[in-house]
């Protein structure tokens, strides 16, 4: 097997080509993609790895990361072959005999205190955020507890810090993902044997509804560090884009399979053509199901991967109210979706429309900081333009409850740093 990616250059194309001031150069209405095609699994060396296989530079790579007051390591990446796929596989070498334990303040000074561009300072920094409270709120302890076993290790901030910086380098507009793939079995960590995926994986992922799919593998394809660059920085969808690059990052594990992933740069001129796509739509008749049954369908319903429920009154048979439960969805969720809902509610069928064609803008997640913390926020974006900005609900909603603030005025926040 091959892959049309020429590894002998040292120019690399001019979109990715940082100009004297460290930063990518930038063409007017081109938006830059990169899509995380995970097919046997993530973890924080191969995403790296697989930025260097895609032209990222590694001596500028270790340039930017030396402006990080971190000492204990050596980065290395190996061209390798295996199972017929040739890439590149990052090696962080430990150089000390112990390091320092470390819990988020130590890792947000050190990343803090650094002289990284804003940016990958406030995507690093979230990450790590996303880590810290996916382990508190497993072992039921205060964020600031965390002790960052695996995750506070040298080898992880390099691989945090430098995807964020690599972003930044090859000039990054977006990150995209594809489902993630998770094994089976069991592991053995700082806190004992684990089920695979282990609690912290499984949390991250669940938060942000990331589609998964199974995998044969009977252990851990799919890293916390992993999980987390991930879930904080992508979404979960293939996007149209110009394939411009690939890379192969290798994982150190051997399988009876090629341990990569690969990266998809690219772009995506605007336009004045929409996005497209095709979904469907259910609905059923309700006459005698609670209020109470009706708000956990329709959370089973988006955790299951619905795109839309709604409800809306109806008049039945002896003018009988009841309730029109609606669903839209893409194609291959319809029967899961109908599952859902006729185990949940009492109807004994949905009625399920043809597929239709639908139109739709563009979107980018972004982060923005407020006086609270850092919230996501989505970009609607049409014609080249962006048009509007929406704070994520759930982002909110968890720094309006550990600051005692009302939701709408750090909502309100977020929307204008996100204009400013």
């Amino acid at each position: 097997m091959s892959h049309n990616h020429d590894h002998s250059h040292t120019h690399h194309s001019h979109h990715y080509v940082p100009v004297s001031n460290g930063q990518p150069e930038h063409h007017p209405h081109v938006h830059r993609l990169l899509y995380v095609d995970a097919f046997a699994g993530v973890s924080g060396d191969m995403l790296l790895g697989a930025l260097i296989d895609a032209g990222l530079e590694l001596d500028t790579l270790k340039a930017e990361l030396g402006k990080l007051n971190l000492e204990g390591y050596e980065l290395e990446a190996e061209r390798i072959t295996s199972h017929g796929l040739t890439g590149t596989r990052l090696h962080v070498h430990d150089t000390l005999k112990a390091y320092p334990a470390r819990h988020l303040h130590d890792i947000h000074h050190l990343i803090d205190s650094s002289t990284l561009s804003d940016t990958v300072k406030r995507q690093s920094m979230a990450v790590f955020e996303r880590l810290g409270r996916a382990e508190a709120g497993i072992h039921g302890i205060p964020l600031e507890e965390v002790h960052f076993h695996e995750i506070g290790a040298v080898d992880t901030i390099v691989d945090v810090v430098g995807f964020c910086v690599g972003l930044e380098l090859l000039g990054i507009d977006q990150v995209y993902a594809s489902a993630i793939p998770l094994g089976s079995g069991t592991v053995d960590i700082a806190h004992g044997r684990f089920p695979v995926p282990v609690p912290a994986v499984l949390a991250m992922l669940g938060q942000v509804n990331a589609p998964t799919v199974p995998h044969p593998a009977q252990t851990e394809i799919v890293t916390p560090t992993g999980a987390a660059l991930l879930t904080q920085l992508a979404i979960f969808e293939r996007p149209p884009m110009r394939v411009q690059r690939i890379g192969y990052g290798f994982g150190s594990k051997e399988f009876p399979w090629a341990n990569a992933l690969r990266v998809w740069l690219g772009e995506h001129a605007h336009t004045h053509h929409l996005g497209h796509d095709e979904v469907v739509e259910m609905e059923c008749n309700l006459d005698d199901t609670t209020g109470e049954t009706l708000g956990y369908t329709m959370e089973r319903l988006f955790e299951a991967g619905a795109l839309d429920v709604w409800f809306t009154p109806i008049q039945m048979k002896k003018n009988r109210p009841g309730v029109l439960l609606s669903i839209l969805t893409v194609p291959d969720k319809a029967n899961l979706l109908a599952e859902i809902a006729l185990r949940e509610t009492s109807t004994l069928g949905i009625r399920t429309f043809p597929p239709v064609h639908r139109l739709k803008a563009d979107r980018r997640m972004t982060q923005v900081e407020t006086p609270w913390g850092t919230v996501r926020v989505k970009e609607k974006w049409l014609n080249g333009k962006r048009i509007a900005a929406s704070p994520e609900y759930e982002d909110c909603a968890r720094l309006a409850r550990q600051s005692g603030e009302p939701i709408a005025q750090i909502m309100n926040a977020a929307v204008q740093a996100a204009n400013g």
